[in-house]
């Protein structure tokens, strides 16, 4: 197909557009019940709802000793109130006497408020003398004392579906009772590299040849963003072969697949018309750069589409095409919320001296200044200087509409770390 009736029939797309694209062809894979201790990164497939108060019971927040707080009312340095100590109580157990007027019960943190008592005078305001305590300062009711429930209160929703568990969501977890969490399943990625060109990371570099860095770079990505890399290794440049390799995929129930090379115009770019072949193609070029070349489509097996994610074979395009859309698709399979990335506002140290009519992702180095980033391009952008993304913190956005970069702009810029 001459390029342009391929023009005509595929438009190049905005981002936005491309993304909303991809996303509306995924759904949440279903749910599974893990332990807590395996839940970490997970995201949760159900509200979790608290099923008692947090804390159980009114406890004190202070170590000191609990009293009714009319006891101290008029009590000073000069003229302390003396209250009788009728028990010591650890955080753990129960008070079994009651505090009447005139007396208190020395207590420690955590420990529940003794019936009878109202507040607690901490340690620091008191003077103690054999089986009495001097109060030298008044306290109001409720001083130091957290009441039941003030952390959750029953029935109240802590945990909303859709959220990635952190260490504090797994604590809380374990405060409520819950050992065990219903999450969704991690996805099933297959990522499959194209090309004549690439071989394997541990074989001899012949002539004309370089190692396969795109599969490491893709499974560490599908990793980091909660999902399960299949490698399904290197495919040649042969309609053929690189059919069977996705089959293999397919067969080995992956939920999305990812392949890098073979989507742009050249002769020898095979992955757009294998994707036309088998299954159905979508879109193939986004206004963007690096990745400007990003075919997407759905292959058929066993009666569900499978998402394919055709990527440039440049290694920056392929890093910086998960990060705008792979990752995406992969937090919509986990069900998450959230799906955008974490962004600061920095100011760029230098200008962009080229820049077309795509939206640019510069890679940069972030340096904290006075409590402003200020944002430093790691040096050639071009898209096959993989080094450019290990220097780099972040990706710089330079909009569409922006024909020059002046050194001092501001930018939205996407972290990488």
């Amino acid at each position: 197909m001459e390029k342009r009736e391929l023009d005509g029939l595929y438009p190049m797309l905005s981002v936005e557009e491309a993304r909303e694209r991809v996303l509306s062809r995924i759904r949440p894979l279903e749910p599974e019940t893990v332990p807590i201790t395996e839940a970490l990164g997970r995201v949760t497939a159900e509200d979790v709802a608290a099923a008692y108060d947090i804390p159980p019971h009114a406890n004190t927040a202070m170590d000191g000793y609990a009293v009714r707080a009319a006891d101290t009312m008029k009590a000073s340095p000069e003229h302390p109130a003396r209250l009788r100590v009728i028990a010591d109580l650890a955080a753990g157990y129960v008070s079994d006497k009651e505090v009447s007027p005139g007396t208190a019960i020395r207590i420690m943190t955590g420990a529940p408020i003794p019936p009878g008592t109202d507040a607690v005078v901490r340690f620091e305001w008191t003077r103690r003398n054999g089986d009495w305590v001097e109060i030298t300062t008044p306290v109001s009711v409720g001083q130091e004392v957290r009441p039941a429930g003030e952390d959750v209160r029953t029935g109240e929703t802590v945990i909303p579906r859709g959220i990635v568990l952190r260490p504090q969501e797994i604590g809380m977890l374990a405060a409520l009772g819950r050992r065990e969490v219903v999450v969704t399943r991690r996805p099933r990625v297959g990522i499959l590299a194209t090309g004549d060109e690439l071989v394997e990371i541990d074989a001899p570099l012949a002539p004309g040849k370089i190692r396969n860095a795109n599969t490491y770079s893709n499974a560490a990505q599908v990793k980091k963003h909660g999902g399960i890399p299949v490698l399904l290794g290197i495919a040649r440049d042969r309609e053929g072969e690189i059919a069977k390799k996705l089959q293999e995929g397919l067969q080995q129930g992956v939920d999305l697949l990812l392949v890098s090379g073979g989507v742009s115009v050249g002769d020898f770019d095979v992955v757009k018309k294998v994707l036309a072949a088998e299954g159905r193609i979508d879109f193939w070029r986004v206004r963007m750069k690096p990745g400007k070349p990003l075919a997407f489509g759905y292959l058929e097996f066993n009666g569900r589409e499978v998402p394919v994610i055709g990527m440039p074979g440049n290694p920056v395009s392929v890093m910086v095409s998960f990060e705008i859309f792979a990752r995406a698709a992969i937090l919509t399979l986990l069900g998450a919320r959230d799906l955008e990335p974490f962004s600061v506002q920095a100011t760029l140290a230098d200008g962009v001296p080229e820049k077309d009519e795509r939206r640019h992702y510069v890679r940069v180095r972030l340096e904290d200044r006075d409590g402003d980033f200020i944002a430093h391009p790691t040096g050639d952008q071009g898209s096959g200087i993989l080094s450019s993304m290990v220097k780099a913190d972040g990706l710089a956005i330079i909009p569409e509409d922006w024909d020059r970069v002046e050194a001092g702009a501001r930018v939205r810029v996407i972290l990488l770390r």
